[in-house]
């Protein structure tokens, strides 16, 4: 009955299994139970196997998906700050390195106020990158490119023919030093740094007027002002940029001396020591200076030139006539003032060109009478043929003035030089002639004594036409005009001496 049983479950197998009714004929036998037996179990245990390796592909995928959040996760953006290609750190935030610049330029700033201060971020440069927990050092990168910053100025230069003279900040601040370097030379500074006209009260009995005029102020160079990147330390400021074109380098000069110059005027002029031009020109004597000698100076030379020219106005206080009356009372040779007479005041006009300040060149504009004088009355007991009045005429017609008398620019001038188409030189008054003839500086020139303490000379003639011991009348022809001697052109100087000193011949010429 359990043998029947068997093989009842064991067709039920082999029917699910799938074996048909010829099989079922065939599978009595005992082995073939077993077989069946045995691929049961290895089914079972594939599919164990299988069921088991998903499992394992799951948990795996599982890991590495949470592996992969974790990296993610701790993924950092950073930037690596480079100097010219090279790194010098690492920072999170390319802002950092905005914030930097910005504070540096401002530190720049601070320490040059007078500079616009630019700072140099050329070659600085940066790399994005993202890497796990990256080892970045913010502070220390930063710190360190800090030291590496460096600024310029922004500036202008002033040349001329190529040579630097100068930095400044910029084209208004250049605009503002050229202008003052005018204005150095304009009358108003030269009265305050001394280098006006020189005249003293005891030559000329001037009182200066306020009524000097500047017609213009030109810098004679080309300056060319251009943009340039500079060391801030360098740039300048309106003073210290005025004070180097207008000093200068101290450079050799060669000084010809002029009439009138001497060792301490010359010396004033340029700024320098008398002894510095003695011991340069040791062979020189003061008293032996004569016109035309070449002195070796060492002076500063500013590099720019600055050409003034200006209308000069100065009050003339001028000497009365004196009128000479015949009187049969008096003895012969006597005199006798029956009338003091009172000074004038007239104003002379001048237009003087200087360059950086020395005067180059002089002309006399006219004069107009303020206050005439009045004259001095004198009795003279006899009239003598040679004896003046007094009253001194100009001795060359239609005459202009172009060079005046006195203390002026640093030079004394003992009288004043006259140019006229009419070459004809005639006796201010009536004297005698005590010298005609040749004398240094002066060439040809003739000596009149008036016998009334006064006495004119007249120099630099071409031709004399009188002689030692001739008698003159007020008009009597002396000589031609011309150019003998320390002569820079044909003109006459024309002194007048009152009791053996030289007096401005302005106040005595009508």
């Amino acid at each position: 009955m359990k043998g029947f049983k068997f093989m009842r479950r064991a067709g039920k197998l082999r029917e699910s299994a799938g074996f048909g009714a010829e099989d079922r004929q065939d599978a009595g036998a005992p082995e073939q139970t077993h077989v069946f037996v045995q691929e049961t179990k290895r089914r079972k245990l594939r599919r164990s196997w299988i069921l088991g390796s998903a499992g394992l592909v799951l948990v795996t995928a599982f890991l590495i998906g949470a592996e992969q959040k974790y990296v993610t996760a701790n993924t950092e953006t950073y930037y690596k700050v480079l100097v010219k290609g090279q790194e010098v750190g690492k920072i999170y935030d390319e802002a950092e390195l905005d914030k930097l610049f910005e504070s540096k330029r401002e530190e720049y700033q601070l320490k040059y106020p007078e500079s616009v201060m630019v700072l140099q971020t050329q070659g600085i440069t940066t790399e994005q990158e993202q890497a796990f927990k990256p080892e970045v050092d913010a502070e220390a990168t930063l710190e360190k490119l800090d030291g590496m910053l460096k600024a310029y100025a922004l500036g202008v230069q002033l040349t001329v023919d190529g040579e630097a003279l100068g930095i400044v900040k910029d084209q208004e601040t250049a605009n503002a030093v050229l202008e003052a370097v005018k204005q150095h030379y304009a009358p108003q500074a030269a009265a305050a740094t001394g280098s006006k006209l020189m005249r003293t009260a005891a030559t000329t009995k001037a009182v200066a007027a306020d009524a000097d005029k500047l017609e213009s102020a030109e810098i004679r160079e080309e300056v060319s002002i251009v943009p340039v990147k500079a060391d801030p330390n360098k740039v300048l400021t309106v003073e210290d940029a005025v004070k180097v074109l207008t000093e200068g380098d101290e450079e050799p000069l060669v000084y010809a001396v002029q009439e009138g110059d001497t060792v301490s005027a010359i010396a004033q002029r340029y700024g320098i020591t008398q002894a510095d031009i003695f011991r340069n020109n040791p062979a020189v004597k003061e008293l032996t200076l004569q016109i035309g000698d070449e002195l070796q100076l060492t002076v500063p030379q500013p590099d720019l030139t600055v050409v003034t020219v200006e209308q000069v106005t100065e009050q003339v206080v001028t000497e009365p006539e004196v009128e000479i009356r015949k009187s049969d009372q008096l003895a012969a040779g006597k005199r006798k003032v029956v009338r003091p007479g009172q000074t004038g005041l007239k104003e002379m006009q001048y237009r003087v060109t200087k360059e950086n300040g020395i005067v180059v060149k002089e002309e006399w504009l006219g004069q107009t009478v303020l206050k005439a004088s009045l004259p001095e009355v004198v009795y003279s007991g006899t009239k003598v043929v040679g004896e003046g009045t007094g009253r001194f005429a100009w001795p060359v017609s239609g005459a202009t003035i172009s060079s005046s008398f006195g203390e002026r620019w640093g030079r004394a001038h003992k009288g004043v030089d006259l140019v006229s188409g009419n070459r004809t030189i005639k006796a201010a008054d009536a004297g005698v002639v005590t010298f005609a003839g040749t004398q240094s500086g002066y060439g040809n020139v003739v000596i009149v004594n008036h016998r009334n303490g006064y006495v004119t000379y007249y120099g630099h003639l071409r031709s004399i036409s009188v002689s030692v011991g001739q008698r003159l009348s007020q008009g009597s022809k002396i000589g031609i005009m011309g150019n003998t001697g320390r002569s820079t052109g044909t003109h006459l100087h024309f002194e007048i001496r009152k009791n053996g000193t030289a007096v401005n011949p302005m106040k005595y010429l009508k």
